[in-house]
């Protein structure tokens, strides 16, 4: 394993889609890399505006679940040489601490020649990122539904429609997980935990069977965005309109700011062309709040983190800009 290098893609990813509560995820074609290797002293490379302010140090997140994963392993390697570029916007609501655990977990598991198995992954992954909806769909691509009872996490994977896409907004700021978890009440009514059941399901059943028109009436919520609303202004007014400019649905993108809207590929065609429609919409609407924001048209992504495993001794050092180059996105 001295010898070894490995570089491992990881997608984003968007959590709820709504009525999903801690419960559904969807990887998303924007990525994170992590380059691993063994080294005689611990030492950091991060890329990117994303990284910026990161510790480079054994208190780094990276450092610390590759060490979790050789002690599940039962091997001793203390010293990494870790690099890594994001592309994937911190605290936004896009799984990013998701990508950077999945990518931790799946990069020191295949150094060590991938002694721990995918289920074992998700289960560490689970519990050390406290719900199994982003961090599942990030390991295994796809739309994941998933349940946890603080002890075991299981899911079942659906391969996204050909025709989904989804268009994001990303506001100009930061909005903390735990900030937006404290917006939430410690009780809800019976009639609004049956209205988030009943379209939590009818929405699973939209995205396996690709009946794509029911994700409208779907993705309504009554749990968290009612009480996250106010940290993001706009949203409200997006969450309302947005389907009468060209959305299936849309949805707070896990606990935000970023909101996120599933469209049809048609449409999505549609609307890039005109330069308004859908997009124009969800930029002025936040822009009347005073809020700048910036769109990206993003597709599922089908596949859960690609690795690349390489002997050292026989393969030219290239550093990860390089190794990346053209595959940038943000």
């Amino acid at each position: 394993m001295n010898n070894r290098r490995v570089v491992v893609k990881i997608p984003a990813s968007t959590a709820n889609l709504g009525p999903g509560f801690d419960t559904l995820g969807m990887a998303l074609s924007l990525y994170a890399w992590i380059e691993l290797s063994v080294a005689e002293q611990t030492q950091f490379q991060f890329y990117g505006d994303q990284m910026k302010g990161l510790p480079k140090d054994k208190s780094n997140l990276i450092y610390k679940v590759a060490q979790l994963v050789f002690k599940e392993a039962g091997v001793e390697i203390p010293e990494l040489s870790i690099s890594m570029h994001s592309d994937i916007p911190l605290t936004r609501g896009l799984g990013s601490s998701a990508s950077a655990i999945v990518g931790a977990l799946v990069a020191a598991n295949a150094l060590i020649g991938s002694p721990l198995s995918d289920d074992k992954l998700f289960q560490m992954a689970t519990a050390l990122e406290g719900h199994p909806d982003n961090v599942g769909a990030s390991l295994f691509g796809g739309i994941v539904v998933s349940a946890w009872d603080g002890e075991r996490a299981d899911y079942v994977r659906i391969e996204p429609h050909e025709r989904l896409k989804t268009l994001v907004a990303i506001p100009a700021f930061q909005l903390s997980t735990e900030k937006a978890r404290h917006a939430l009440p410690s009780q809800i009514s019976m009639a609004d935990a049956v209205f988030n059941v009943g379209r939590s399901s009818l929405l699973v059943a939209a995205l396996a069977s690709g009946e794509l028109g029911i994700i409208r009436h779907a993705m309504k919520d009554r749990l968290h965005q009612p009480y996250r609303a106010a940290l993001i202004p706009g949203m409200t007014a997006i969450l309302e309109q947005a389907v009468d400019h060209g959305a299936l649905g849309v949805a707070l993108s896990g606990a935000g700011p970023t909101l996120i809207a599933f469209v049809e590929e048609s449409a999505a065609a549609d609307t890039k062309r005109a330069g308004s429609g859908l997009e124009q919409f969800l930029l002025d609407t936040l822009k009347q709040e005073g809020i700048e924001a910036k769109t990206l048209w993003l597709a599922p992504c089908s596949s859960g983190p690609q690795i690349i495993v390489e002997d050292i001794s026989s393969q030219p050092a290239i550093s990860l800009p390089d190794r990346i180059r053209g595959e940038v996105k943000v």
